[in-house]
């Protein structure tokens, strides 16, 4: 869901800001050069696999942090989709990821000033050329690409928009996977009540609600997304938030069936999956084991800032907050507990069951796909 960089942030993306930013064998190949960051603890197969965090937001003050909770939580390496654009914020979190000694991947974020010019998709796809001559390795699209950002002549740009044909076709030819925000939960466009499951969350964060507000429905911005996937078949998608459709996993496992090119992650979704049967997205799992890819939706700053869980509430989070985050995330994905408290208490007051993945699924989706998907030089 919405991260820490759509927070009013230095580090957070420009145009959010104008719109409202395998030791084994693993370690036998080289462990990382020394680094700001604490060194996770070594381990061998048989006791974790390598993960990835494929859905952190990271602020460049936030390095030491992060370090020290990679190795609380047994984490090895993140992908900061934080990462800003050529003109704003890259140079600095690329320079923060250096100082991670390899433990931190960097994606830029869209130029989104670029659109009230006429020529807005070609000017964003010289920017993510820039942006890939630095160093970034993939391309982060927020959710305001079809619900908050104006075109030239004032209207939304869809997220099928033809005009921005340019940047998606660039981030192909440049081989950078495109982490896309589509949409939000479907009670996001359900009236703030009694009856809206998600009201907690949607009263701590009035701007998140769609209701009443001149925007695709939710319907229709899964419809966007589909045709850009589908117009793009040399671009690798990796569709966040568990496709923005965690309600209906028919509905992803569809998309997935039909297009090789489409990923998805896991952040800030699983009390949603949660919620339905267990041997039936522990299917789903195994199905595309090799497709899914496994985020959380951290947020990191220097402290005192709290930590953003996979969203928040009115009172920052604490240690206990932390710790019912991380081991209820594993949890889900480790054991067939059933009926406990799922990651984020803000999100709804529902309680969920474990899928119990097996060890080799477990493999992949914590850190094999993520190698693969977004080229990550890795140990094994």
């Amino acid at each position: 869901m919405a991260g820490v960089a759509e927070r009013k942030r230095p580090w957070r993306v420009a145009a959010l800001v104008a719109l409202t930013a395998l030791v084994g064998c693993w370690f036998a190949v080289r462990r990382p050069p020394p680094s700001k960051l604490d060194p996770a603890p070594s381990a061998t197969p048989t006791e974790r696999p390598f993960v990835v965090d494929v859905h952190v937001h990271l602020g460049p003050d936030g390095v030491d942090r992060l370090g020290r909770l990679m190795q609380r939580w047994q984490f090895d390496h993140v992908v900061n989709l934080s990462g800003g654009s050529p003109a704003r914020g890259l140079g600095e979190q690329l320079a923060a990821a250096r100082a991670a000694g390899g433990r931190v991947t960097v994606f830029t974020t869209l130029s989104y000033s670029d659109a009230r010019f006429p020529d807005y998709g070609a000017r964003m796809a010289a920017a993510l050329r820039r942006a890939h001559a630095a160093g970034a390795r993939g391309l982060k699209i927020a959710k305001v690409l079809g619900l908050g950002l104006p075109g030239p002549d004032g209207r939304l740009l869809a997220v099928d928009d033809p005009g921005l044909d340019p940047v998606f076709e660039a981030a192909g030819e440049l081989d950078m996977p495109v982490a896309i925000h589509s949409g939000d939960p479907r009670a996001f466009w359900l009236p703030t009540d009694e009856r809206n499951e998600r009201k907690d969350e949607l009263e701590a964060h009035p701007g998140w609600s769609q209701f009443g507000q001149e925007v695709p429905t939710f319907d229709q911005i899964l419809a966007q997304l589909e045709r850009r996937v589908a117009r793009h078949p040399k671009t690798r998608f990796i569709s966040v938030h568990f496709g923005n459709c965690a309600e209906d996993p028919d509905r992803v496992a569809g998309w997935l069936r039909k297009y090789d090119n489409l990923y998805v992650d896991t952040a800030a979704r699983i009390p949603e999956m949660g919620r339905h049967p267990p041997e039936k997205m522990r299917a789903f799992f195994v199905e595309f084991q090799d497709r899914i890819l496994y985020g959380s939706d951290l947020g990191v700053s220097a402290e005192p800032e709290p930590l953003f869980l996979g969203s928040e509430g009115k009172q920052p989070a604490g240690a206990k907050e932390e710790q019912r985050f991380f081991t209820a995330t594993r949890r889900y994905f480790e054991t067939a507990d059933r009926d406990f408290e799922h990651p984020t208490p803000i999100q709804g007051s529902w309680r969920i069951s474990g899928i119990d993945l097996p060890d080799a699924v477990k493999r992949k989706i914590y850190g094999e796909n993520a190698r693969r998907v977004i080229r990550l030089d890795l140990p094994r």
